[in-house]
């Protein structure tokens, strides 16, 4: 079941055209990539599925709700039905590991403090971190840890939806192998369906389920990776030789 459709999206800042009539379908519990080469619109079009900015035309649907028809309650509503992990986990880097997770369930929820200490220790085993990191800083910690903290974080509000922008990029080799697994145990044991920006290309191969790679403004292919050297794409021709 499509739990996002886009259609026919364009983006434009003053004169320079991103997209230029983008569709596509994200079904439910399914690991989606977005591909292209640097510059394509694969996060703009992330940040606009996140209200995080404004399309120019088209139209995206998340959830049942039009984001282009949509009210501020109805908008916050749906907000806490997803998790993003930026590029650089994008902490708070006055507040400690502990503090950072349990910021939406104090924003956001009628939560106990003893609620919330179990809930932030919960999201922060289940990234892989130990519960001892908890009261460490963001100063304090390797790249790979931040990127399991900002996941923690993006977890807090048991979401349906998790965005992943560029999710192993920093990260040696086998930590980022690890962040694949750890994507892909999340996925089954939470019900998730996950959305990733990626140039990794072992990443790609290894958990995503179907991808729509945009190049030269639009989507010139999606489907499964068995099928994707059928497009006449150069950068794909390139990427996926």
């Amino acid at each position: 079941m499509s739990i996002i459709s886009i259609r026919d999206i364009h983006t434009q800042f003053e004169e320079k055209i991103v997209h230029s009539g983008l569709n596509l379908d994200i079904n439910e519990g399914e690991i989606y990539g977005l591909l292209g080469p640097s510059g394509c619109g694969k996060t703009t079009l992330m940040r606009e599925m996140v209200m995080l900015q404004g399309f120019t035309k088209g139209s995206i649907n998340i959830l049942g709700k039009n984001l282009s028809d949509i009210s501020q309650a109805e908008a916050q509503h749906l907000r806490r039905e997803w998790g993003v992990l930026f590029q650089s986990g994008a902490l708070f880097s006055s507040l400690s590991i502990y503090d950072n997770i349990a910021l939406p369930l104090i924003e956001y929820t009628d939560l106990s403090r003893s609620m919330i200490d179990e809930i932030v220790e919960f999201k922060i085993n289940i990234v892989g971190l130990k519960s001892g990191d908890a009261q460490l800083y963001p100063s304090q910690i390797s790249g790979g840890m931040k990127k399991k903290a900002g996941l923690a974080r993006a977890l807090a509000m048991d979401p349906k939806l998790l965005f992943l922008d560029e999710p192993t990029s920093g990260l040696d080799p086998i930590s980022a192998r690890e962040f694949d697994e750890l994507i892909l145990k999340l996925r089954d044991m939470l019900g998730l369906t996950i959305i990733m920006v990626s140039h990794d290309l072992r990443s790609i191969y290894d958990t995503l389920d179907r991808v729509a790679i945009i190049d030269k403004k639009i989507i010139v292919y999606e489907g499964t990776l068995s099928d994707v050297k059928s497009s006449k794409s150069d950068f794909v021709q390139t990427f996926f030789k």
